[in-house]
């Protein structure tokens, strides 16, 4: 089915100076069945009836994904290229005529992409959307070298039998012209389930893997901390690669179930993308770009989202600032260039300027254009190398704050006048010490050793993963290498102080980050910063002692609180027969053995 490009959406234009060309926000449903599926739950339902819904809910682009089989697709097809044979041949009734104009009125108004939601081993479900123009007969290849057997083509069954491995499939769609989607991710048939019995590294090659476009999410209007989206932002070092997530309706009806609201209808549940056109290419690209602010939960017209809102809710953070100025008197904006360095020299992050984190309302910059020229102009005095940054204005309360995004940077490390190197640590910048400035150095090498950065003409390469351990510094202090490849063995935020000795009365540690594993020798008590510091002051002034643990297995929970916005665990583990502690460790960093504890604060809370 084809369809005019449309030229408007909802009307709500991207304002964004930094996008080359014209965009508009379409209304998307890529998991739909159709009565194709075996489960489908009003199976007296015509195809027709079910376009005309897809019409009604004002949606722009969806795509029939029933399960193994494209059946439906097919259906579709022959009814339309039925009734144009009986135009053609002059022998249209009236009535035929009538749903020959509709399939073509609604084929303007939508347009429907081919796919199939697939079931692979161990019950996983991956969704493979394929452009307009892919033949039935192609897509039921796809469903064959995906071990579909033939004789179940058409019965649009959830189980397949041996089907095939997660990663080959996103491998054979991929390779057939498809996109592939992890479907409900977060929930039952979802890669990305917490709680289902695989070891760390299987899910994370699962969520990760480079044929992998996006993963659909059940949650991606929830802004808490545990939303999956948030999990996948690429700030956790086993996750490194971050992921676009997307929502759809999965719906398996016409409208919603009145007695079971879960059951939900067309366009129920739905995203909307930031698109040049309405079309699989377009989607294509954006799902292959890094332009992960162009994806977002549809919200009626009458209930819309304040960003800006929810961000403040979340605080600041490892990958989220705020200033309520740019003002130079007062260093303001000497606050933001060491904001944006940071971000460059650590895993990337958005810096609100014209909103604070006070409670009330926003501030607001009267002349964003005019703040952003002077930042632009400060950064290309101050920072160097260069960095491309993204600049917008977003409203909240009647008030514009420029939001600026600054992505990991490629020529690592990055400094402001020529000597002042700053990193990222939870919801602070700081300045590097010697080691994080060694290490930023050391990742910017070539793996050769030749020296040329990797932003250099010569395309030097050796970039490591980002979230992958950059070589320790200290040499006395060497990284225990999980066990059974464990990723989540050791917690994945917080510090540890791995040594220490004394020098002239003082006590000199040894800290380790447990984010990207870097060491950081010779920090004393009173020159720490604030999490080293209170790490060092509960080693010196309250030492765990073993025989008052109350173990869980091999890890323990000494203590939580609350401190600078954010709950906050001290942890130990039991490691051929010495003890581990871990320090200031959030919720973030507590995935596999350590989540046990963040469930049991949630229950007392």
């Amino acid at each position: 089915m084809s369809r005019r490009k449309k030229s408007n959406s909802s009307g709500r234009q991207n304002e964004s100076p930094a996008q080359p060309t014209k965009l508009t926000w379409y209304k998307v449903d890529l998991h739909l069945h159709t009565p194709a599926s075996h489960d489908y739950e009003q199976p007296g339902v015509t195809f027709l009836e079910w376009l005309r819904k897809a019409a009604e809910k004002e949606l722009d682009i969806v795509a029939i994904t029933d399960h193994n089989t494209v059946a439906g697709v097919a259906r579709v097809r022959q009814e339309i290229e039925w009734l144009g044979r009986l135009e053609s041949e002059g022998r249209l009734h009236q009535d035929e005529k009538d749903r020959l104009d509709e399939w073509r009125r609604l084929a303007n108004q939508v347009l429907v992409l081919p796919g199939f939601e697939f079931t692979a081993t161990f019950g996983f479900h991956i969704l493979g959307i394929f452009p307009p123009e892919t033949s039935v007969r192609q897509l039921e290849h796809v469903l064959l070298s995906l071990n579909v057997p033939a004789d179940k083509l058409d019965a649009g069954s959830t189980e397949t039998g041996a089907g095939t491995d997660v990663l080959t499939a996103y491998e054979v769609i991929r390779k057939a012209g498809g996109l592939p989607i992890a479907a409900h991710a977060n929930s039952t048939h979802g890669v990305a389930m917490r709680n289902f019995p695989f070891g760390g590294q299987t899910k994370i090659a699962y969520t990760q893997n480079e044929n992998l476009l996006a993963l659909e999410v059940t949650d991606f209007d929830n802004r808490s901390r545990r939303a999956t989206s948030r999990f996948f932002n690429g700030s956790k070092p086993e996750y490194p690669r971050r992921m676009h997530c997307l929502q759809g309706s999965d719906a398996h009806r016409l409208v919603a179930d009145p007695k079971n609201p879960k059951r939900l209808g067309i366009g129920d549940r739905v995203s909307e993308l930031l698109l040049p056109e309405a079309s699989f290419e377009a989607i294509r690209d954006l799902l292959q770009s890094k332009s992960f602010d162009r994806i977002r939960a549809y919200r009626p017209k009458d209930k819309p989202i304040d960003y800006l809102a929810v961000a403040r809710n979340e605080g600041a953070n490892m990958v989220q600032s705020f200033h309520e100025s740019a003002n130079k008197v007062g260093g303001r904006q000497a606050a933001i260039l060491a904001d944006i360095c940071a971000f460059a020299n650590t895993d990337g992050g958005v810096v609100y300027v014209g909103a604070s984190l006070r409670k009330g309302p926003v501030k607001g910059l009267p002349h964003p254009a005019q703040v952003q020229q002077e930042l632009q102009q400060a950064l290309a005095e101050r920072l160097a190398p260069p960095l491309e940054l993204k600049y917008e204005v977003v409203q909240s309360d009647n008030a514009k704050v420029l939001r600026i995004s600054v992505s990991e940077g490629e020529d690592k490390p990055y400094c402001l006048d020529g000597s002042k190197f700053y990193v990222r640590n939870d919801a602070e910048t700081d300045l590097a010490v010697r080691d994080e400035i060694v290490a930023l150095v050391l990742e910017s090498v070539n793996a050769d050793g030749s020296g040329s950065s990797r932003g250099s003409s010569n395309g030097g390469g050796g970039r490591r993963q980002r979230g992958a351990q950059a070589p320790s510094v200290a040499k006395d202090a060497p990284a225990t290498p999980p066990p059974s490849g464990d990723p989540f063995y050791l917690p994945q935020m917080g510090v540890e102080l791995v040594s220490s000795e004394t020098r002239s009365g003082i006590n000199y540690y040894v800290v380790r980050d447990m984010r990207n594993g870097r060491t950081v020798s010779n920090v004393t008590r009173r020159g720490a910063r604030k999490l080293w510091n209170y790490a060092i002051a509960q080693a010196e002034d309250q030492p765990v002692d073993p025989n008052k643990v109350q173990w869980k297995d091999n890890v323990a929970l000494l203590r939580s609180d609350k401190r600078a916005g954010k709950v906050r665990y001290d942890l130990v583990l039991r490691e051929n027969g010495s003890m581990r502690v871990f320090y200031g460790v959030t919720e973030d960093g507590m995935e596999g053995q350590w989540a046990q504890f963040v469930e049991e604060e949630e229950e007392t809370s």
